[in-house]
């Protein structure tokens, strides 16, 4: 069984996302948002009544064909899959996957995803159980596991959901042991997180915490190098060892690493930029850091 599915069976923790939602915000049952259901994409919700009886976790929508199928792949509860009405050929084996999960199917026209959903919604979304997360706490077991091999990313403040989503995406097809971001000032998980990480998520062992620092000092008292990735260092990532545990540290946006995280970082390193461009966008930044890390296991191995 592969480590990330152990830690899953393992465990349960689920930590509650953000509304972005206004606060006290009526739904049409009467209750306050933050009382029953965290909107993170700032759309309008979907009546109770359309998908039928609802459990306690009232849970969150996902949209588009790939964070669908790895929804229902990853064995997240689903509480209804909707279609367009006018689905094409390619939603089918969505349909038949769901079929036999006994998820229902609701066909719907394209006015519930256009009010609903961003562009590039494919005419496919779900009612979905809240992602499960763990608190830090728990990061000493998911090291353990690693075996002396953790791979961790660690998300300061990226506040973009595409950003965020491509990170999420990259840091699943590195292997990585976890993904760790904040609370607040944060992208956090929302639909439009899912789509930008065509569905990696459903993969990834996930740690929402109210402050990283938090997080990275427990990293650091378990051994695990921390390597912040920031431009104007003089260090670049292959002239550390990165075969031992690691935690890249990616900061957000516009400011790049927080002075307070940088200090905990045991290292700092910044891509050679040979163009006339200064930056890459930090999802593709975090995806040379991730695949640097792998690069020097596989010749050590």
């Amino acid at each position: 069984m592969a480590r990330q599915d152990r830690l899953k069976k393992k465990f349960s923790v689920e930590q509650p996302h953000r509304s972005k939602q206004k606060t006290g915000q009526q739904r049409p049952d009467g209750t306050a948002s933050h009382e029953r259901f965290a909107r993170t994409s700032g759309q309008p919700e979907l009546p109770l009544s359309a998908a039928g009886p609802q459990p306690d976790d009232t849970g969150d929508f996902i949209y588009g064909i790939n964070p669908v199928h790895e929804a229902l792949k990853s064995g997240r509860a689903l509480f209804a899959l909707f279609v367009l009405d006018t689905e094409r050929r390619n939603v089918f084996p969505l349909i038949r996957l769901a079929e036999q999960q006994h998820v229902p199917v609701r066909r719907t026209g394209r006015d519930f995803f256009d009010r609903r959903f961003d562009k590039g919604h494919q005419g496919v979304a779900a009612h979905v159980a809240r992602k499960k997360m763990l608190s830090i706490d728990d990061l000493p077991e998911v090291i353990a596991e690693a075996e002396g091999h953790a791979l961790f990313l660690v998300a300061d403040c990226i506040e973009d959901p595409r950003n965020f989503g491509a990170i999420l995406r990259t840091a699943e097809a590195a292997g990585a042991d976890g993904v760790i971001f904040q609370e607040q000032r944060s992208a956090g998980i929302s639909p439009t997180v899912a789509k930008a990480s065509a569905g990696a998520l459903e993969h990834l062992t996930l740690v929402e915490t109210v402050n990283i620092k938090h997080a990275l000092r427990i990293l650091k008292d378990e051994g695990v190098m921390i390597i912040g990735a920031e431009a104007g260092s003089n260090t670049q990532p292959w002239d550390l060892d990165l075969t031992g545990p690691v935690a890249i540290v990616m900061g957000s946006e516009g400011e790049g690493m927080r002075r307070t995280v940088r200090e905990l970082c045991d290292a700092v390193v910044a891509l050679p930029m040979r163009g006339k461009v200064g930056s890459l966008n930090v999802s593709v930044a975090a995806g040379i850091m991730l695949f640097e890390v792998l690069r020097q296991r596989g010749q050590k191995s």
